[in-house]
């Protein structure tokens, strides 16, 4: 079972900045590709960035250019970069990870709100 924490999430003035941080924990051999989504209120979830292993990155287009996911895998942390935010990035940001076996699992969730 694969637990993921998340912090870093907050309020900050649009144009601002903000990392959010990852870590898995729990019983498992390997995390491999991990990510990002965000759901705004009264939306779905969507995907924000997302890193294998080997660094290999893919980012929604409203984020390209602003945001940049990291990893360390010997933490099994990943990292987002939060550059010129918008109020339009308003939203719970979850993390997740593939574990053993293709599993998926999410955190509970952090809070990233921008003002205007």
């Amino acid at each position: 079972q694969v637990q993921l924490v998340e912090s870093g999430g907050g309020l900050v003035q649009a144009g601002g900045s903000l990392r959010l941080s990852c870590a898995a924990s729990g019983r498992f051999f390997i995390i491999s590709t991990m990510g990002w989504y965000r759901q705004a209120p009264g939306k779905q979830r969507d995907l924000v960035a997302t890193i294998t292993r080997g660094d290999i990155t893919n980012y929604a287009d409203s984020v390209k250019g602003r945001f940049t996911i990291s990893r360390i895998n010997a933490k099994n942390t990943v990292y987002l970069q939060m550059n010129s935010l918008k109020p339009e990035d308003t939203a719970v940001y979850y993390c997740n990870a593939h574990s053993d076996f293709g599993a998926e699992n999410w955190g509970q969730g952090t809070q990233v709100t921008v003002s205007s």
